[in-house]
């Protein structure tokens, strides 16, 4: 493909960026490295009532955690700049003057209340008001007043608004889709948007199109909900002669169920996040979840991302972001719309982190321990990540597990396993183990292993009937790493320690459970 291949990803600073957005950012990434391209970050910022502090430096940051790297932009600045829409007023100027020239764009002098009389009248008909050629007349506009009036309107400075003349005699504007292939849609639908507010600031429609001509952006790659305004976009391209881009509208992501797009409460239902890291609210000092945050890697992050909506066309589903951007093509997303699972977002966590260097884990393990009140010397966070990687999520989910750093209470214990495994005889069966441990020299994993074998087999013993009262006794859970291993990792003392309290609670709690 041409050298030429520019993208942009264009958000507005008007809060957090939702994964759905961070996924539009990847897949122009994507298609700009697979073909020698550059990928562009450009704030539309011109919408001024919605602006929200820290939110640029926000999308900048989440970018940068997930590994985009930005060609062209604010920072890194470029041949086509300014890439911030609120500098860039004289383009748009002259834009709309080029189109009120062709008689493409007129001046609009009707008031929000006046506009609000028409659309209730037009529901009271069981209509819906739609501002086009049919209606244009009776509206205030320089095609319903006379030239004397529009004079005296601009002469006494009446605010007025800039919109496109859709065509008179509706017509099927047809383009071609990367990834939906051909598309028909009347001009009928298309209204006579807005293209300059009463501020003198632009619309998104007006600006994105003179930006992305001026750019000379190749392929808007969005999402589909902006599929609806693309005839009016290539209306624009059109009257100020320009070749439009390429197009392809990417699917939605959907709720893990039922229908419709993922929102920010359906992660709060779900207790997952649906932003890439932590959004603090300025104005209510709300904190949403963020996925850097919940202990997710961006390489992890960004591969979920990655298949929602595209598909290598083989079985794999791991991907580096060197790997994708050498397999990536708009030919392979799918039209339909992706289903969120946060199942599938932790899969791909754990894939990530069981292939990490135990030494990081470890270290990673140290640097949180702090933060969880846990003292952890960098010894035993190796040995913890060694038994506990394999059943972890996150590095984080090891502190659920708090028996790894303290002996458990009374109150820590599996009632539910105690009353159900702990027999009459465990009791006796955990007192004879003790006696075997404490002669054990070498209190190394396959030495205790060995002679936890040798003390079953020399009672006839079943494996249930002592390993996991034996793990109730140290744990005071049903579920964890290998025994022997952990019995390693306390030492013989804690070992023995623990047994005779463990054995103390159960026998308590059987009990109180009998009574």
């Amino acid at each position: 493909m041409s050298q030429n291949i520019r993208v942009r990803f264009a958000p507005s600073p008007t809060g957090p960026l939702h994964i759905g957005g961070v996924r539009t950012a990847l897949y122009n990434y994507l298609f700009a490295k697979a073909n020698g391209g550059k990928f562009l970050l450009r704030i539309e910022d011109t919408d001024q009532t919605r602006f929200v502090n820290g939110a640029e430096d926000y999308i900048e940051e989440a970018l940068s955690w997930c590994g985009i790297k930005i060609d062209e932009g604010v920072k890194e600045g470029g041949a086509l700049g300014p890439y911030k829409q609120s500098h860039r007023s004289e383009l748009y100027a002259s834009a709309v003057a080029c189109l009120l020239d062709k008689g493409m764009a007129y001046r609009a002098f009707d008031t929000p209340e006046e506009l609000n009389a028409l659309r209730k009248d037009a529901e009271s008909k069981k209509q819906v008001f739609q501002y086009d050629a049919s209606t244009r007349g009776n509206c205030r506009n320089e095609f319903s007043m006379s030239s004397e009036e529009l004079v005296q309107q601009l002469e006494s400075g009446a605010p007025y608004v800039i919109r496109f003349k859709t065509p008179e005699t509706p017509e099927n504007v047809v383009f071609n889709d990367e990834i939906r292939g051909e598309i028909s849609i009347s001009s009928a639908i298309v209204d006579d948007k807005v293209l300059m507010k009463m501020d003198g600031l632009p619309t998104y429609h007006l600006a994105n199109v003179v930006d992305d001509h001026h750019m000379k952006i190749s392929h808007v790659i969005r999402g589909e909900e902006w599929l609806p305004s693309a005839p009016l976009h290539i209306l624009l391209y059109r009257g100020f002669g320009w070749a439009p881009p390429k197009f392809a509208h990417l699917p939605l992501i959907l709720k893990p169920e039922g229908n419709g797009k993922l929102s920010k409460r359906d992660g709060d239902e779900g207790g997952f996040p649906v932003f890439p890291i932590e959004w603090k609210d300025p104005k209510t000092g709300n904190i949403s979840a963020g996925y850097r945050e919940n202990g997710y890697s961006p390489e992890a992050f960004i591969n979920m991302l990655l298949m929602l909506g595209w598909n290598p066309g083989d079985e794999r589903e791991k991907f580096t972001m060197e790997e994708a951007a050498a397999a990536f093509s708009l030919d392979r997303i799918v039209k339909s719309g992706a289903r969120f699972s946060p199942d599938k977002a932790k899969w791909f966590n754990e894939l990530y982190l069981r292939e990490k260097p135990h030494s990081e884990l470890a270290q990673e393990l140290y640097k949180l321990a702090p933060s969880k009140g846990v003292e952890l010397s960098k010894k035993d966070a190796l040995s913890i990540v060694n038994m506990m990687i394999e059943r972890v999520s996150f590095i984080g989910d090891i502190f659920n597990a708090k028996w790894l750093f303290s002996t458990p209470s009374k109150e820590d214990f599996a009632i539910k396993m105690i009353k159900k495994k702990w027999k009459e005889e465990t009791a006796s069966h955990m007192s004879d183990l003790s006696g075997v441990l404490a002669n054990i020299e070498v209190f190394s994993a396959d030495t205790i292993e060995a002679e936890f074998k040798a003390f079953l087999e020399s009672r006839e013993l079943g494996f249930g009937q002592v390993l996991l009262p034996f793990r109730i006794a140290l744990t005071g859970a049903g579920g964890g790493p290998s025994m022997f291993e952990f019995a390693e990792f306390l030492g013989k003392e804690k070992t023995l320690e623990r047994l005779e309290s463990g054995v103390k609670n159960a026998l308590e709690i059987k009990v109180e459970l009998s009574t």
